[in-house]
């Protein structure tokens, strides 16, 4: 396993190396070195960077009474109830079904009316608060302005996300960034002990930076899926009614992966994108396999203009099975 990266120094997040990120280290260790926590603070940047095991770290930190700045000392009751994401005064506030609703708010606001049960400091954590409601966002605003004292709320938000301008201005905005190749290579190997080199270093280019996004690709087995989809669409022999079938066949295990299913399609998306680079001389491998040689770099935009409308129907709800098929009858043609 390849050694922790010297960009800053080490910091051990309920047991877990927590790599990167210094930008975010920074502000927030200045903050508890003066005693200065803002009230609430969104933490905000791409998907399965850390923000959320970030957040924990923190929860830690603000009430362990032997911490360094953002290191806890992992041993005390209150790190182990946290670590162990048991502690009583540690609130979880998670979509529900893809949203965050009016209820899951109004129950928050109840528990911050009481004061914390053991901790010096209740921390909530409410994730994706770009998947909330505007009415749920409406009945929070108050409490972000003004919470409770002894409360400190942590917000968590994906970067391309949409976010009421009213909340953000009522929070702290700390920035979170894809990771290095580097990093997300020593946490897929930390998180998975059998995997072998070779096996992390892919997943973490697939990963684009997100350590949570590449342990899905391997947990789901979207990269073996993902080759055999690209298998399909460049074998120029499958025609006729054999290939249509093919074809048919594939859509409808794609149309099974349910919630996943947007991942796939997001490496089907880097695969054509490094497919159009290496047509323009960049010599991209991404380690799916060869190219169609027959498509011109006007198919390929063609192609990525085809994931991107089915994308945008399955986030309509559109029938996934029938989205899948036009989706590969097209990228077949």
């Amino acid at each position: 396993m390849a050694m922790v990266t010297e960009t800053a120094e080490i910091l051990t997040i309920a047991g877990k190396v927590f790599y990167g990120q210094n930008q975010a280290r920074n502000l927030v260790t200045r903050s508890l070195a003066t005693g200065r926590l803002a009230h609430a603070y969104l933490f905000r940047g791409p998907e399965g960077v850390g923000k959320q095991l970030f957040a924990k770290g923190l929860a830690a930190a603000v009430n362990c009474k032997e911490s360094k700045g953002l290191n806890s000392c992992g041993v005390c009751p209150a790190c182990i109830k946290f670590a162990a994401d048991s502690h009583p005064d540690f609130v979880l506030v998670a979509p529900d079904k893809g949203v965050i609703k009016i209820g899951q708010i109004r129950e928050l606001i109840k528990t911050l009316s009481f004061a914390p049960y053991e901790a010096r400091m209740r921390v909530v954590l409410i994730e994706d608060v770009h998947t909330m409601r505007r009415e749920a966002a409406n009945s929070l605003l108050k409490t972000l302005e003004e919470p409770p004292e002894n409360n400190l709320l942590i917000l968590t938000a994906d970067s391309a996300g949409n976010i009421l301008q009213t909340i953000i201005s009522r929070c702290q905005t700390i920035p979170f960034y894809a990771l290095t190749i580097q990093e997300t290579t020593e946490i897929l190997q930390q998180q998975s002990r059998e995997m072998d080199p070779g096996t992390a270093t892919l997943l973490a280019r697939l990963g684009e930076g997100s350590p949570g996004k590449a342990l899905l690709f391997h947990r789901r087995n979207l990269v073996d899926i993902c080759r055999q989809l690209i298998t399909l669409l460049t074998d120029q022999d499958a025609d006729g009614d054999k290939g249509v079938g093919r074809i048919l066949q594939m859509a409808e295990a794609m149309a099974a992966l349910k919630e996943d299913l947007p991942h796939l399609l997001g490496l089907v998306r880097l695969w054509i994108r490094d497919c159009l680079l290496g047509d323009f001389g960049f010599g991209i491998d991404q380690g799916f396999g060869t190219a169609r040689k027959d498509w011109n770099k006007e198919q390929y935009f063609a192609k990525l203009q085809a994931v991107d409308r089915a994308e945008k129907e399955l986030g309509r709800n559109c029938n996934r099975t029938l989205v899948c098929e036009v989706l590969l009858f097209q990228l077949n043609s």
